[in-house]
């Protein structure tokens, strides 16, 4: 079986990370940009995803860089890693044994926030597992799994720095990940509340973080988890802080295309035969409560009454079925 990345991590993606490492790949890379007016894969190859995978013999799986811990780039630039990774892992192994293809190869496919529905869309990659929200407007693009996560909109901000809400950012700048549901709500909050504030959108949240630690923005608005995730890896975690009311609770799925419900049952049966298994509980562990890569830190996230009701009674809604202020 052959794993390869379809693209290679930037310098900058390393220098966020400080990391270092490489391996060959046995595969031809495969672009991770969608050509213009590609059409979905629905469209282009009828018989579905897993007619698709069979008779390329390869699974193309999308991966984030940088979406600690969830799905990320850490010692070796050619394998992902993380919470979703883990998952995703296991939708590759039900496909393998649903198609009675144990050799089937599996390329990974780099993805962004603003690349990730596109490429999902156009065939580039058949499913991804990172850290995309669900929601009603997406759904009108994409098809996704039962959730395996959630969470609740927070800022990052120092500990100093005189930020402990929202109402706090007037005047102030903000950063946040472009193509998020995080940039589009506060960009709406910033307007409708006349805020003044001042909206920077990274490229990814590694860079988002690299604004905030080097002083450009003076906080940054993301999924608490995943500014919990760049606050481990800080310099000085002891320095940030995660503030301010929750503006949205919101589901992480696994994303593909839609109108597939014969792989999209796939996909739902490995994450339920996961959780009913209790599996996902030493998942959760090995990179919420333990010391993870690059920098083995222990993010210290506990599981949250959310989530476990997620995993309790698993469901594809775009909208949570418990809202808990943890």
């Amino acid at each position: 079986m052959a794993y390869s990345i379809s693209k290679p991590l930037t310098f900058a993606a390393f220098m966020a990370l400080g990391l270092a490492g490489c391996n060959n790949s046995s595969e031809t890379a495969i672009d991770a940009t969608p050509a213009d007016g590609a059409t979905t894969e629905a469209a282009a190859n009828p018989n579905g995803t897993l007619q698709k995978i069979k008779d390329s013999g390869t699974i193309v799986v999308g991966y984030r860089d940088s979406s600690i811990p969830f799905s990320y780039i850490a010692d070796d630039p050619n394998q992902p890693m993380g919470y979703a990774h883990d998952l995703e892992m296991k939708v590759v192994e039900a496909v393998k044994q649903k198609l009675n293809m144990p050799d089937l190869n599996v390329r990974y496919n780099l993805i962004t926030s603003q690349t990730r529905i596109p490429l999902v869309q156009n065939g580039t990659v058949d499913f991804e597992c990172g850290s995309t929200t669900n929601n009603e407007e997406r759904q009108k693009q994409v098809a996704f799994s039962n959730g395996f996560f959630e969470i609740g909109t927070r800022l990052l901000t120092k500990v100093d720095s005189g930020i402990n809400d929202f109402e706090d950012l007037k005047g102030k700048t903000l950063v946040t990940t472009a193509g998020t549901t995080s940039e589009r709500y506060i960009r709406q909050y910033n307007d409708e509340k006349k805020m003044d504030t001042d909206i920077i959108s990274a490229k990814d949240h590694g860079e988002g973080f690299l604004m905030l630690e080097n002083g450009r923005a003076d906080a940054f608005m993301m999924d608490d988890v995943l500014l919990a995730g760049e606050k481990a890896k800080a310099k000085n975690p002891d320095e940030w802080a995660i503030v301010g009311t929750p503006q949205s609770f919101e589901i992480y799925g696994c994303m593909m295309r839609k109108d597939d419900p014969e792989f999209k049952a796939v996909v739902d049966e490995a994450l339920t035969n996961v959780f009913s298994s209790g599996e996902i509980n030493a998942i959760y562990d090995k990179w919420f409560l333990n010391p993870i890569p690059p920098k083995n830190v222990n993010m210290n996230f506990e599981m949250s009454d959310n989530l476990k009701a997620l995993i309790a009674a698993p469901h594809d809604s775009a909208q949570p079925k418990v809202a808990v202020a943890q």
